[in-house]
């Protein structure tokens, strides 16, 4: 019964791992341990690219890697980390850009309306590193599940 879920499973457990994984390597790289890394968008490893992965791959395991429904996940899949390391990645460094010239910009004209105490998330996306991490976790994710559930 659970075979027939398992590209649901390897999406669901490799999201969970990449990003359960993150409070702990903020810990690691800046001694910082926030539980918000949770929940937070951005970061390594990336779980956009490790679910998408999984779920595609664990497709063309169970559906044949001739499949339309692994042509659809595929094409997903492409999108998806094509979208975290180039759209959202660069739309951070936009976010940090113009947060840098709004703070340089106070020392030479006063600035009253509190649109420019706001701040915004720079980190959206992720990097290619990041990205590559949560390929690979995606792969391990499925190809583990898939031999786990076949000897079932």
């Amino acid at each position: 019964m659970l075979k027939n879920y398992y590209p649901l499973i390897s999406f669901l457990i490799a999201v969970i791992i990449a990003q359960g994984a993150k409070p702990f390597i903020m810990l690691v790289k800046t001694g910082d341990f926030r539980l918000k890394y949770l929940i937070a968008s951005g970061g390594y490893p990336s779980s956009h690219s490790a679910g998408v992965v999984a779920l595609c791959l664990s497709i063309g395991l169970k559906d044949g890697f001739d499949s339309g429904l692994f042509a659809i996940a595929f094409a997903i899949m492409t999108i998806t980390m094509f979208d975290a390391v180039n759209v959202r990645y660069y739309s951070g460094r936009n976010i940090s850009l113009t947060q840098q010239l709004i703070e340089d910009l106070r020392y030479i004209i006063e600035m009253k309306d509190p649109i420019y105490d706001e701040k915004f998330k720079e980190v959206l996306g992720h990097t290619k590193l990041e990205l590559i991490a949560g390929v690979f976790l995606g792969i391990l994710v499925s190809i583990v599940l898939y031999f786990f559930m076949e000897m079932k």
